[in-house]
């Protein structure tokens, strides 16, 4: 045991005196070759571990060269420096993919590196104003506004893999027709390129690739940022051993509770809300419901107690209220209104059942009869109005009768 772990931390030193060997361009054509491969789903976690630490190797000689300013644009960067922008992306992906014991931790240093990633392009005017005021707001957006964004970064992606595939198609035909001309076969000499050509084609890919990297930066946030919300809520959510515990608990109680009710009388129902805030702060128990009797809060009783006498009554008039006082407590009121309800209740209930009875099933019967007939009689009676009209029978009122 002691000499693997002899074993492994001298290999570990050799890597560590290797990368400070390596130069700035080798670190980052490492850690390009591992991200391509991190592309494949087979990548090991050992592998994602050596490419995190070349790029903070990178990162550590970016700082001491000092190859980017904050006051300097897109067009004052150099074309072979415009690849280090995509370090911390690249370190974001890497730690992503490493995977750790704490998750969560890994998700917020991750998200860390994309968030310098997207600043350093903000810098250097490489993000669209519409994508960037979209990140920076705090309110969530609304469906037409997220709907559009994303339209408009699938868009930006097509474009900027649209470009790197044309540029890789006109290196490719640049190097068959320069393994054609090295075998001496007849070449088209009209491509030939100047210096000044090839470092223009070497800056439009970095920025594509840049371009395609800050919209899977933003889709990487989005997506790290709603699982650190899913890991934080099953932090909060209690362990299956606090679960079990607590159902251990219920049930022994309820088991209690259910063995005790077999010879426990139950209480009556308490119908006095004095008695019943007695109970619940603990002045007075449920077997004293009862033999409860509290003293009245207001009115000449609360004063001089229970009126025998001549003399306690008069006292009590004394210094007597302005207003009409209560007649009854809250819950006698209450009490009295549900006798009430009930007498209400019942009444209706023998009305219905009244109504439905035979009975009134015949006397309604025989009123719908009557008023048939008495409808028959008031039509024959119009019918012979009209054919009689009020007059017509007087023939000696008329002046030739």
């Amino acid at each position: 045991m002691d000499e693997s772990a002899a074993k492994s931390s001298t290999l570990r030193l050799r890597q560590e005196q290797q990368l400070e060997q390596m130069s700035l361009p080798a670190l980052f054509d490492r850690a390009l070759q591992l991200h391509s491969r991190s592309l494949d789903p087979q990548i090991t976690q050992d592998e994602a571990r050596e490419g995190y630490e070349l790029l903070q190797r990178c990162e550590s000689l970016i700082d001491k060269l000092a190859l980017f300013s904050s006051n300097e644009q897109k067009d004052d960067v150099t074309t072979g420096d415009l690849k280090y922008l995509l370090v911390p992306y690249f370190k974001a992906e890497f730690l992503e993919r490493a995977g750790s014991s704490d998750r969560l931790q890994g998700i917020k240093s991750a998200s860390i590196y994309l968030k310098m990633f997207i600043s350093s392009c903000e810098r250097l005017d490489l993000v669209p104003d519409a994508e960037m005021s979209a990140f920076n707001q705090e309110a969530p957006m609304t469906a037409e506004r997220r709907r559009a964004t994303k339209i408009a970064r699938f868009k930006r992606v097509k474009a900027a893999e649209s470009k790197l595939q044309d540029i890789k198609e006109r290196r490719e035909r640049r190097g068959r027709s320069r393994g054609a001309a090295a075998k001496g076969s007849v070449t088209d000499h009209g491509e030939d390129h100047t210096e000044d050509e090839f470092e223009e084609e070497e800056r439009e890919a970095w920025l594509a690739q840049i371009a395609l990297s800050l919209c899977k930066a933003l889709d990487l946030l989005e997506m790290l940022k709603l699982e650190a919300e899913l890991l934080a809520n099953e932090q909060d959510t209690p362990t299956r051993a606090t679960l079990e515990e607590r159902a251990s608990k219920a049930e022994a109680w309820h088991k209690d509770a259910a063995s005790r009710a077999r010879t426990a009388k139950p209480p009556q129902p308490i119908t006095c809300a004095t008695f019943a805030q007695d109970v619940i702060e603990g002045r007075a128990s449920i077997g004293q419901g009862h033999d409860h009797r509290h003293q009245p809060l207001f009115g000449p009783a609360s004063l001089v107690g229970d009126i025998s006498t001549e003399r306690q009554r008069m006292a009590a008039q004394v210094f007597q209220p302005s207003h009409r006082l209560p007649t009854m407590s809250i819950e006698e009121a209450g009490l009295t209104e549900m006798k009430i309800m009930k007498e209400w209740t019942e009444r209706n209930a023998k009305l219905q059942e009244e109504a439905n009875s035979s009975w009134a099933r015949e006397t309604k019967k025989d009123n719908e009869s009557d008023d048939e007939a008495a409808e028959y009689k008031a039509r024959a009676w119009d019918d012979w109005k009209d054919e009689n009209p009020k007059g017509s029978g007087n023939k000696k009122l008329t002046p030739c009768g």
